[in-house]
């Protein structure tokens, strides 16, 4: 693969995009004095999309990961207070994730930092570029599924 390629150049320069944006939220985040995986966060976020504490199997299908891994991540924010299992009034076998106000709290620190970590990467753009670049993004992100991929909800930013 030759780096004239343009759609190669373009994937490349997304992936130092990303990597900008964690590195500054990361900083945002020790200032905050926050220790959370990225994991974790995603696991966060996609608690709030539901009305009614999920399943584990729920939480699984929607970060797209076997259950064990969404063990490990309630296990480890669970230990710090940000979810609590609960059983399932319907079938004691069940159990149930819910978030704390630890978490909620938690949440919002992430929230923060995004918002932190954004400003801090637009920085050099205009406002009439960053809602050029916003569009642009959004036509990626909720473009067409790729044929045979498995099909991803967008998960909200805070």
């Amino acid at each position: 693969m030759s780096t004239s390629d343009p759609e190669v150049l373009l994937a490349e320069q997304l992936l130092r995009l990303n990597r900008r944006l964690h590195r500054s939220q990361k900083r945002q985040l020790e200032t905050a004095d926050i220790e959370i995986t990225p994991a974790q966060s995603r696991l966060l976020r996609v608690l709030t999309h539901y009305e009614s504490a999920p399943r584990m199997a729920d939480i699984a299908a929607r970060l797209e990961v076997v259950p064990r891994a969404v063990t490990t991540l309630v296990d480890g924010l669970e230990a710090s207070g940000c979810v609590r299992r609960a059983p399932d009034p319907a079938n004691r076998r069940v159990t149930r994730i819910e978030l704390t106000d630890t978490g909620r709290a938690t949440l919002r620190v992430l929230r923060d930092a995004r918002r932190a970590a954004a400003e801090d990467i637009l920085a050099p753009l205009t406002a009439e570029q960053r809602e050029v670049f916003g569009e642009l993004i959004s036509a990626l992100v909720d473009g067409p599924a790729v044929p045979g991929a498995p099909g991803v909800s967008p998960e909200p930013c805070g």
